[in-house]
């Protein structure tokens, strides 16, 4: 595999506070990379320097094969192959939806069909509503839909699915896994554990502009190693014991209870407990 995203040793200081200190990291082609961490971590400031939004204080960095802060003459073909989805954005707010995807297409070489973008997002019926009627849930899907006109080799996600229902997140992510499906690197930042689990495949946690961690959201922090709790009630309150080898203490007390173990439960540490545990273990 070819790195879509090289970083090393990237750093941004602003007089005494260094808000990314020390990042190294590479993002294969097709990767879907999920960058996790509280606020103030220096999540959206390392993806603003990958953008060419910012500059770093030192460090090297190439998306793209380039480096965004030196793109001179090339800038325009390089910002042709990224998609970026902001934290927030500004707009004309007269203009419909369709006329806004409809004209943002006009900007790139090879851009997605306006239409079936529109349909991509869930904006069909409100392609002729204009941008300032729309709810905060629409508006990001908007935002998103601007982020992948241009059929992207890279997309950049800053918290794209605040503001969404549960089920508009859930199509926001089926849409994920087709812009994977068809080659494109994806950048994810998320406050939301369950969605980086449903559609990174590696995950780096940052606090305080280092990363602690780079990893499989299955193997994060040790996950897979960490030991099963198995708990079951018994004598009118609930028993818990910990095991490297649950199927074994399953086994047995399915031979105690005749094959029926009341309230049984196997669960390993999720995501959150890993996350947490770090965060908390670095402050």
């Amino acid at each position: 595999m070819t790195a879509a995203i090289e970083v090393v040793d990237l750093r941004k200081s602003y007089g005494e506070t260094n808000a990314v200190d020390g990042i190294s990291l590479t993002i294969q082609t097709g990767e879907i990379f999920a960058i996790l961490g509280p606020n103030g971590a220096g999540k959206t400031t390392t993806v603003e320097i990958l953008e060419g939004f910012r500059d770093r204080t030192s460090g090297e960095v190439r998306v793209l094969g380039s480096d965004p802060a030196n793109l001179g003459i090339h800038e325009s073909q390089w910002r042709n192959r990224i998609g970026i989805v902001l934290q927030s954005s500004s707009d004309a707010a007269e203009l419909t939806i369709a006329e806004t995807i409809h004209h943002f297409a006009n900007y790139y070489t090879n851009p997605k069909d306006p239409e079936t973008v529109i349909k991509l997002v869930g904006l069909e019926e409100k392609r002729d509503a204009r941008i300032r009627t729309l709810s905060g849930g629409q508006r990001r899907r908007l935002d998103v839909a601007l982020g992948i006109i241009g059929s992207p080799e890279i997309l950049f996600l800053d918290e794209p699915t605040t503001g969404f229902d549960p089920e508009a997140r859930r199509a926001f992510w089926d849409l994920i896994k087709l812009l994977k499906s068809e080659g494109t690197t994806i950048l994810l930042t998320t406050h939301y554990l369950d969605e980086a689990e449903a559609l990174a495949d590696r995950v780096a946690v940052i606090n305080a502009g280092r990363i602690l961690d780079i990893a499989t959201p299955q193997t994060l922090g040790g996950r897979h190693l960490a030991k099963a709790i198995i708990s079951w009630s018994e004598d009118g309150r609930v028993q818990k014991i910990e095991s490297d080898n649950p199927t074994e203490e399953v086994i047995e007390l399915a031979a105690r209870f005749g094959g029926n173990i009341p309230e049984l439960s196997v669960a390993r540490p999720s995501l959150e407990d890993i996350y947490l545990t770090m965060i908390e273990g670095n402050k």
